[in-house]
């Protein structure tokens, strides 16, 4: 072989070397482009439009039809549920079925059961029902993550409005981490409320707030009306609470709330100034319960009072500013707490202003006595 033959073959070998590496680089890439488009295909994120969430989530919403007394139809009351397993358990609204004679849950299709209590909540609105259906008429909806929840988000309420069953309504999640008084609890609130304005209306209360994956990421329980019908807010309780609440519901009837014994105001500039006090922010403790924790742990309560602006205001007790290392600023930090990490039999650290001094103290939470 002369010099010019080898040079030949050499180049020759390094050409054929790039394009099989070439090749297999295009190869790599065109496998790794597919996988992504079978990734995006598949994912079970994707957002669904109205009429796909409806289709996907309507024989997991039933209509509840509860006498109250006796047998005549306009002793009757009408409200909504999920389906929750295949075990029969539909989750409500407490008020839904609370002094319930009889209950008949109907599905989707038509299909109607009677139905039993399996456990009630009146502190979070939430009642546990059950009915033995047969399994394929049985489509539970899957609870979602309520915490990632934003201001803004798209949200849809199905139920059964006026006794209109499987009615839908769209909206946004217009507020987070409310507080709910409802008349029928005498001094305590549901906290962590989520605020919406999708139409909520007489029927609806205990049917399901989806996000746009299909995701129960609350029960609907109440509006705020001055005529009775929807008027633009509505309010649903949270997936984060039923998931704490929900399964003691069906083991054991029952959910302990963990209680601290305390009923005070928030602090805020104005009232900070105006009472000397000596943080701008936090929960003034106005009264504590006798033998609560907040008692035994040594809280101090108000023991002086002032008028302004024609209201009376309770002072001189201690300022919760913070619990386990977490501010408190209002109220609703507090209570938000309390619901969504604590449970009864918990140690918690609060750290308080007393004297213009903060310090920690310690207590054990108690089960919320139901008779307060």
């Amino acid at each position: 072989m002369d010099k010019t033959t080898a040079i030949l073959g050499g180049v020759y070998g390094i050409i054929v070397l790039v394009l099989v590496f070439a090749f297999v680089f295009e190869q790599q890439k065109t496998d790794q482009t597919s996988a992504l488009g079978n990734l995006v295909q598949s994912s079970p994120g994707s957002q669904l439009s109205l009429a796909d969430l409806f289709s996907k989530s309507q024989d997991g919403v039933v209509q509840i039809i509860v006498r109250k007394t006796g047998d005549n139809s306009s002793d009757r009351a009408i409200g909504s549920g999920i389906v929750y397993d295949l075990d029969g358990h539909i989750i409500t609204s407490n008020h839904v079925v609370e002094d319930y004679q009889k209950i008949r849950v109907v599905f989707h299709d038509g299909e109607s059961y009677p139905a039993k209590v399996s456990g009630t909540d009146r502190f979070a609105d939430l009642a546990v029902i059950k009915v033995d259906a047969d399994p394929q008429t049985l489509h539970p909806l899957p609870l979602g993550d309520s915490s990632k929840l934003r201001i803004g988000d798209e949200v849809i309420a199905i139920g059964s409005p006026f006794g209109l069953s499987g009615s839908l309504t769209s909206g946004i999640v217009s507020q987070l981490g409310r507080i709910l008084n409802p008349p029928n609890i005498e001094s305590f609130s549901i906290p962590n409320v989520i605020q919406t304005d999708a139409a909520i209306n007489p029927g609806n209360s205990g049917g399901p707030l989806l996000d746009t994956h299909g995701e129960v990421i609350g029960i609907n329980t109440a509006i705020q009306t001055q005529t009775g019908e929807f008027s633009g807010v509505g309010f649903a309780i949270p997936s984060s609470t039923m998931k704490r609440i929900v399964p003691s519901l069906i083991q054991s009837g029952h959910y302990k709330h963990p209680w601290l014994g305390v009923s005070g105001i928030t602090v805020d500039p104005d009232l900070a100034e105006s009472l000397g006090l000596a943080t701008h922010s936090g929960f003034l403790v106005e009264n504590i319960v006798a033998d609560s924790p907040a008692s035994k742990a040594g809280l101090h309560a108000s023991n002086k009072t002032m008028t302004i602006d024609g209201v009376k205001y309770k002072f001189g007790g201690d300022i919760i500013t913070g619990v386990d290392k977490n501010p408190v600023s209002k109220l609703e930090d507090l209570l938000n707490y309390l619901q969504d990490y604590k449970s009864a039999g918990d140690k918690m650290v609060m750290q308080i202003v007393r004297d213009n001094k903060t310090r920690d103290v310690t207590l054990t939470l108690q089960e919320r006595p139901y008779s307060q």
